[in-house]
């Protein structure tokens, strides 16, 4: 895989700094039963990174401390880590949010069979992948047959609840464009995929979320090889809008990897660009206390434009 680092550090983007963190992002690791395409962690099936039950026991130890709003659990696939259940558990009992960023064929797995209804029991907000609604769309981006599980996981969500006005148990779902441009209007494609998917599939969703694709690690090494990276670094930058600075997701977010390591987004994590505060070293997850770091300066790079252009992108999808 070829290094985009280099390219996007340290960069020009405008400097940041961090409000009160509000969400606890943890990565719980980079196996994945998928190999996206636009994946950003490089994540698939051959992975081994995966976070430790003492990791995860120090992440609810500092979910406990208070402070934060929300746990955002990502991966690779992080259903497919056994401390998944746990940290889930221990954190709607602290009255927290939880958000599962899950890839919706994840439910499909073997030893996976009660996992919906595990998600709905524990009213998890389920952030779902789906970048497209057209099956061939899908199936290129993400692997063959993808789109067909990816309907029967959200049927079988549906069913329990999910996505259902009134239910309390929320499904976005979320689109990656397919290749080196912006996404389209968040709204304009969240109103396609409502009609799409509800007179094709009988699916229903709450809210689409429109992210861009950002040129690192499988991606990033995607537009090296096909020459591309240059035009998309530069196609970022110029739809950059400083209005959108206010409203990236890393000034109220603090990202966890599997080893419990800190940084300022999931990122950044990709990029080994931990997060500094003042002169201290690195910074684990059992010393987190998130007051501390508001007004903290947010390491940034190139790879940051990808969020500020255009709509804006983020964890929650548009800025703008």
């Amino acid at each position: 895989m070829l290094d985009t680092a280099p390219l996007l550090l340290p960069g020009d983007f405008p400097a940041i700094h961090r409000v009160r963190p509000t969400t606890l992002q943890v990565n719980l690791g980079y196996r994945c039963n998928q190999s996206c395409r636009h994946c950003h962690v490089g994540a698939g099936p051959g992975r081994k990174e995966t976070m430790s039950r003492q990791t995860a026991e120090e992440v609810i130890g500092a979910l406990g401390r208070g402070g934060f709003e929300r746990l955002d659990l990502t991966g690779g696939a992080p259903e497919l880590n056994p401390n998944f259940r746990r940290l889930v558990a221990a954190a709607v009992e602290l009255g927290l949010e939880v958000v599962d960023r899950c890839n919706l064929t994840v439910l499909l797995e073997a030893g996976q069979e009660n996992l919906a209804s595990f998600l709905a029991d524990w009213g998890v907000h389920l952030v779902s992948s789906l970048p497209c609604y057209l099956e061939e769309n899908v199936d290129r981006q993400r692997g063959k047959g993808v789109f067909r599980k990816s309907i029967e996981a959200l049927r079988r969500l549906n069913e329990m609840g999910y996505g259902h006005e009134g239910s309390g148990l929320e499904l976005d779902l979320v689109f990656n464009p397919a290749g080196a441009e912006l996404p389209a209007p968040q709204a304009e494609l969240e109103r396609a995929y409502r009609e799409r998917l509800l007179q094709e599939w009988d699916i229903r969703f709450n809210h689409l979320l429109t992210l861009a694709n950002m040129p690192i690690r499988r991606f990033g090494s995607t537009l090296l090889s096909r020459g591309e990276f240059h035009d998309y670094l530069a196609r970022l930058k110029a739809a950059h809008f400083d209005q959108n600075l206010d409203q990236v997701m890393c000034r109220s977010l603090v990202s966890v990897d599997w080893r419990g390591w800190l940084y300022d987004c999931d990122f950044n994590q990709m990029l080994a660009l931990p997060l500094r505060l003042g002169k201290k070293g690195r910074l684990h997850v059992r010393d987190l206390v998130p007051q501390r770091l508001d007004g903290n300066p947010i390491q940034v790079g190139d790879h940051c434009y990808g969020c500020t252009a255009g709509q804006g992108s983020s964890c929650g999808g548009a800025l703008r």
